[in-house]
């Protein structure tokens, strides 16, 4: 794993002040509504559960009183919150006995536009101190792929079981992140994982995708007044690294508009990004180095011929890209130049047949992995929807080709300069993490270290005069990516959270 100078990669944060301004919010359980104040008491909302009809009802609030999550009680049935600031969007929310049983964990669904779209979330609170440790977000990246993988493959509290020894299908994972952290897995947008559309909605770019986000986060940390004020961290792998800089970008304004109106902000303090796409200018670069260089194997693993071909063909598509995409974005002309880059710079690694996340291994199963084709039987089990509430019509899959077409059509990746999202947040003070698994041939390490060294910041002389250094766990050498490394993982993730040297 590649730790990308992380002495000067961040400034510090400045916390923005937070607004203590009363607001209402609504929580609805079938069919009946209930106004829900600001207040810190913990003397709140208890289940009272009806034998005749088994579902539950909350008693009204009075002013004062707030939410807290540990008042929903473990049922089918969902509890519904909404905030007036956001019309069109409400929360969905239910106690599960879903993959953790060390700690409470939930499910549900963030409803947008009136309810015709649903994005389906999980949530974990923190093995360590639920009460006082920070929140995070984690979504994987596609576009178009659920965050069940990370959930289930790298960093959640259970992994999908591939030895069938565990009569639930998962079994508990040591080194979670919501070992140090509470933790939100999302589904977005839909179409992704479990969530999904009443009449065919789509969602089609980040900037669009940034607005139901914050929405959410909104209203979650609003509405359970136990999170108020928590440091939040986004995070994320792959096109992650796309969408994160422009969800924290979106949350950092929406903070300051909230500021001028003496509203409540989100503590947004970083932003973490595994392996992620963000500058497109070094990505075939970087996948030239994986295949042709030492960068990641000791010996090339690519055909002399095909390094050759490569390497006449990358300056001309780092031209073109360059002019069509970045300089001046014209669609046409920018699909144009990534088609030449593909044809010539990608389709070697293809037929090759390896694993283009670790190209150590063979690809095998469903994007490479056999844990991924296990992970959609699990998911698609009726005793795991009906466990998770899951209410999407069709059948989950990994990653939807629908989405990942419809980012696709709108250029998505190519057409904003996504580092400059980077930049703005650190000019900021918002804290940035970059790290690479050294094997990634798909968003790879030499293609981040490349970008991060040209990025256009004030810290950036400070960042290309550091010397990178060791990264060690236990005195040893720390490598590779999540899924390969879980301790690794997370103790960079601990010692990141407490601001420490990694």
């Amino acid at each position: 794993m590649r730790v990308l100078r992380n002495s000067f990669l961040y400034s510090v944060l400045l916390a923005a002040t937070l607004f203590a301004a009363a607001r209402d919010f609504t929580v609805q359980h079938e069919s009946s509504f209930v106004p829900v104040g600001d207040g810190d008491s913990n003397d709140l909302v208890s289940g009272m559960q009806s034998s005749e009809s088994g579902r539950y009802a909350i008693p009204a609030l009075s002013k004062g009183e707030s939410l807290h999550l540990n008042d929903i009680s473990l049922t089918n049935n969902f509890v519904t919150l909404s905030n007036p600031r956001f019309p069109n969007h409400s929360v969905r929310i239910k106690k599960t006995d879903f993959c953790d049983h060390t700690v409470n964990a939930y499910t549900g669904y963030l409803d947008v536009d009136a309810g015709a779209k649903h994005m389906f979330f999980y949530f974990f609170e923190s093995r360590r101190n639920p009460d006082e440790d920070d929140v995070m977000m984690w979504i994987n990246g596609g576009p178009g792929c659920s965050s069940a993988m990370g959930l289930l493959m790298e960093l959640g509290p259970c992994s999908i079981d591939m030895e069938n020894q565990s009569p639930n299908g998962t079994i508990y994972n040591p080194y979670s992140w919501n070992e140090v952290a509470n933790i939100f897995f999302l589904d977005q947008p839909v179409g992704v994982g479990f969530s999904y559309a009443d009449f065919g909605e789509t969602v089609e770019t980040t900037e669009e995708a940034a607005k139901n986000v914050h929405a959410f986060i909104s209203i979650f940390f609003e509405t359970f007044k136990q999170f108020k004020g928590r440091p939040l961290h986004l995070s994320g792998e792959s096109y992650g690294g796309r969408y994160l800089p422009v969800f924290a970008s979106e949350i950092h304004d929406q903070n300051t508009i909230a500021v001028k109106e003496g509203r409540p902000t989100i503590n947004l303090q970083t932003v973490i990004i595994g392996n992620g796409i963000t500058d497109i200018s070094t990505l075939y670069a970087g996948r030239f180095e994986i295949e042709c260089g030492v960068s990641a194997l000791d010996t090339p693993f690519q055909s002399i011929n095909a390094c050759v071909r490569m390497k006449m063909a990358l300056p001309r598509c780092q031209q073109m890209m360059q002019a069509n995409c970045i300089d001046s974005f014209d669609s046409i002309d920018c699909r144009a130049s990534i088609n030449f880059c593909d044809n010539e710079l990608s389709t070697n690694m293809w037929a090759s047949r390896r694993n283009v996340y670790d190209i150590s291994k063979p690809c095998v199963g469903d994007l490479c992995y056999l844990e991924n084709t296990a992970i959609m039987d699990y998911m698609n089990l009726n005793s795991t929807r009906k466990l998770l509430g899951a209410e999407a019509p069709g059948e989950f899959s990994s990653c939807s080709s629908a989405v990942s077409a419809g980012f696709a059509a709108h250029m998505d990746k190519w057409h904003s300069p996504t580092q400059v999202y980077v930049a703005q947040l650190l000019e900021r003070g918002v804290r940035i993490l970059i790290y690479a698994g050294t094997y990634d041939w798909q968003c790879n390490w030499v293609a981040n270290k490349l970008w991060l060294e040209k990025l256009d910041w004030s810290g950036k002389d400070d960042y290309n005069l550091a010397q990178f250094s060791d990264w060690t766990v236990d005195g040893n050498k720390a490598g590779e990516v999540p899924h390969d490394k879980p301790k690794e993982a997370l103790v960079m993730l601990e010692r990141w959270l407490a601001n420490q040297p990694l």
